[in-house]
């Protein structure tokens, strides 16, 4: 079906006045001129720039992108106040599009306890502000302030004398984020019901999200007529911010049936990168799980979803990532994730596995690994590829490892292995300069063998506190020199499996070469008990036989 003209919904932008209220999201011109130009690719229809009577850099910053944009509509905020309206007026008019907004508080709770003024006055202030404001630009918008909880009656005899003045926008706003979605577009269906000359105008809304239902308002709004939407990138605004607008455009744009066909001229590809520059310059990050632009938007763990969306993306996703600027879906892989996952992402680095091997892998040292970090990287599975596939025959195993270290005290590491050919557990402790250095000895006492180490090298595999370490040694061992790896989230641990990897190397060397390794020391230890209670048995019964 073709778009209808009368159904557009224009975005208004406010990122860069209400938005920048948020605390701690306040930009200099140069961060404002940069969000100003990606709302122009963005698509938008109107950037409100600044409230420029609150500051000379406000109104140098609305000043400044009025020049510099040029197919959206630029648009100053003013109180319904004659010097207001002249500076924005000021501001905006080198804009090739200007626009001065004004607004004056409506309800009741405002008029009383903040304007102390009647109905009469407040209709005589509205309609004299709108004509101040007409006479120096053609484009006049009008804000109700805090019009949720305005009374109906009221509220409409206010939108219509505001039109006959000359505004061209009618914004209604939930200031204070009071309303419901059923109520908020019951408010819209009365306006449209009693204001006469509503066609007159565009209907604006403009939501706050103070009870985590901007967006729901601002759409029903848009099922009940309205055709403007205030909003900012990432939601941000006053306390719990406004209305999102890349909630709302993908709204509009994944379910054209539930919103009369409604559309809006915006980008949706440029929706993601905008999102980020708007993050980076403000320093507050996006939420993961953010709608449409958080990092978990298009993630995928659960070995359930992960699989539905492998065979046919739409399973679990009702949005394409690359309409909103996101390269592809992601699989995460994490302790959720199943074997189709596990297998995919192998394909994609380019590991050509048997169905032995990737059953090996996944129900072993990946579940394990996902035991203990939230989220595994490509870089933990090529580690993990590498050290169970390309290593040599283990000869001994490490089961167990403890450590004891600090600033005060001897360094002590425990160390138990399992015997490949028998099965046996021996345990041992020893000393150390520091704990890799007991975790060494430890080893040696258990194995028997001598390592001397002539490389040793820890990295990081991946980002962040829960990174694996991997682990790299050489040493000589038996006039042979070898080499370890080890990688684990513990780099004590890490350190441990590669020293014994290089053990395993060593006796595999000598196997080859027709000797045999020597045993683990519990091992030695039963031998020489055994061969002693033979020689205490023989002397026995030789002392009998001479007694006799």
């Amino acid at each position: 079906m073709g778009k209808r003209k009368a159904d557009r919904v224009f975005v208004f932008d406010t990122t860069l006045r209400d938005g920048e209220q948020s605390p701690g999201a306040s930009m200099n011109l140069t961060e404002k001129l940069e969000v100003a130009r990606a709302l122009e690719l963005l698509g938008v229809d109107v950037i409100e720039a600044g409230f420029p009577i609150t500051s000379e850099d406000d109104f140098e910053a609305v000043r400044a992108i009025a020049a510099e944009v040029r197919k959206p509509t630029v648009a100053g905020l003013a109180r319904c106040v004659a010097k207001d309206i002249d500076r924005a007026a000021e501001a905006v008019a080198v804009a090739r599009r200007p626009r001065i907004h004004v607004f004056l508080a409506t309800s009741r709770i405002h008029r009383e306890y903040k304007l102390r003024k009647a109905r009469s006055e407040i209709l005589r202030l509205a309609v004299e502000g709108v004509e101040r404001a007409k006479a120096a630009v053609d484009d006049v918008q009008f804000s109700p302030e805090d019009a949720a909880r305005t009374e109906p009656e009221f509220l409409a005899r206010v939108v219509e004398d505001v039109i006959a003045a000359g505004a061209t926008t009618v914004n209604i706003p939930d200031t204070v984020g009071w309303a419901t979605p059923d109520g908020f577009r019951g408010l819209m269906e009365h306006l449209f019901e009693h204001v006469p000359n509503i066609a007159d105008a565009v209907i604006a809304v403009h939501c706050h999200d103070d009870l985590g239902m901007a967006v729901a308002n601002s759409l029903s709004a848009v099922q009940a007529g309205a055709r403007q939407v205030e909003c900012c990138v990432n939601g941000l605004g006053e306390r719990a911010g406004n209305a999102a607008l890349e909630e709302i455009v993908m709204g509009l744009a994944t379910r054209p049936d539930a919103f009369n066909g409604c559309w809006t001229n915006v980008r949706t590809e440029r929706l993601y990168p905008t999102s980020r520059l708007v993050s980076r310059v403000t320093g507050l990050a996006v939420a993961r799980n953010k709608s449409v632009v958080g990092e978990n938007a298009f993630a995928h763990e659960s070995g359930i979803h992960a699989d539905g969306v492998l065979k046919e993306r739409t399973t679990y996703e009702i949005m394409n990532p690359k309409a909103v600027g996101v390269a592809k879906s992601t699989l995460v892989l994490g302790k959720h994730s199943g074997r189709h996952q596990f297998r995919q992402r192998l394909k994609e680095l380019g590991f050509r596995l048997s169905a032995e091997e990737v059953d090996t892998l996944f129900f072993g040292p990946f579940k394990s690994l996902a035991d203990r970090k939230k989220e595994i990287f490509d870089e933990d599975i090529e580690a993990l590829v590498e050290s169970e596939t390309r290593t040599v025959p283990e000869t001994w195993r490490l089961r167990g490892l403890q450590v004891a270290t600090g600033t005060s005290g001897m360094p002590t590491a425990t160390v138990e292995l399992e015997v490949a050919e028998t099965g046996e557990t021996p345990r041992d402790a020893a000393t150390g300069d520091g704990p890799v250095d007991a975790i060494f000895r430890a080893i040696e006492r258990l194995t028997g063998a001598s390592l001397r180490l002539t490389d040793y090298q820890i990295r990081s595999v991946t980002g962040g506190k829960e990174a694996q370490g991997e682990v790299r040694l050489e040493g000589v061992c038996h006039g042979r020199t070898v080499s370890g790896r080890g990688v684990s989230t513990d780099v004590l641990e890490g350190s441990a499996r590669a020293f014994l990897g290089a053990i395993n190397r060593a006796v595999s060397h000598e196997r080859a070469g027709g000797r045999k390794p020597k045993k683990a020391k519990k091992a030695r230890r039963a031998t020489k008990v055994k061969k002693a209670t033979k020689t205490t048995k023989a002397k026995t019964r030789r002392a009998k036989r001479r007694s006799t």
